[in-house]
């Protein structure tokens, strides 16, 4: 197993992740979808949420879809290299390709590296991952969601349990630092929304004109 994690292969997975990543599906819908460039509308944010806001539901569950997608399809590459080797082995490999591929939503190639929040790539990545930590971060949003219909706050409560949930539940070093790692970049991307929820300013979902988190 020596080879399957040598520099070449996980520079590979770096690589595959992070064009995986990259691929801008909220851009990619609106426009093949004639409701123009998404970055143009609301927020400028390229995911769902966003891409709501075109009226298009389609769309925007197309966009969620494909965000999470991308990064579940990294971790199953990475898993597939893999899967003659150590559990070890598997969550090293599995947890570069899903950062990297985490890192290019957020910061994609071919945008000129101005991407989206990625909570649906977090969601992605965790239940292709390690997805006891993935479904307990589903349904920790749905919970938040519900009882402060903030999704936002949602958002950043279950991306933040996740490493804790990770870390309890005994998985692979690398899927622990794999979930500190992307929460602590979801908390960075959605300072406006951190600052709005101090202020009690931070529209609920249903609201007229909302520019809640990007999903």
């Amino acid at each position: 197993m020596a080879e399957i994690l040598s520099p070449l292969a996980m520079g590979a997975a770096l690589v595959g992740g992070y064009l995986l990543g990259s691929i801008p599906f909220g851009v990619i819908a609106t426009r093949l979808g004639g409701a123009g460039d998404v970055r143009s509308i609301g927020s400028g944010n390229i995911g769902a949420t966003n891409v709501l806001r075109t009226g298009r539901k389609d769309l925007a569950l197309i966009t969620l879809l494909g965000d999470g997608g991308k990064g579940a399809l990294a971790v199953l590459l990475a898993w597939l290299a893999t899967r003659d080797g150590t559990v070890e082995q598997q969550a090293v490999l599995t947890s570069l390709a899903a950062g990297a591929a985490f890192l290019g939503h957020l910061f994609p190639v071919w945008l000129g590296f101005k991407g989206g929040k990625g909570v649906a790539t977090f969601f992605g990545t965790m239940l292709a991952a390690a997805w006891p930590v993935g479904l307990a971060a589903a349904a920790t949003w749905l919970i938040v969601a519900f009882l402060s219909r903030i999704s936002s706050l949602a958002a950043l409560v279950a991306v933040a349990l996740a490493p804790v949930v990770a870390l309890l539940i005994g998985r692979p070093t690398a899927i622990v630092l794999l979930a500190l790692f992307m929460a602590l970049l979801v908390l960075v991307r959605h300072a406006e929304n951190v600052r709005r929820l101090l202020k009690g300013q931070e529209p609920r979902i249903g609201a007229k004109k909302a520019e809640s988190a990007e999903a």
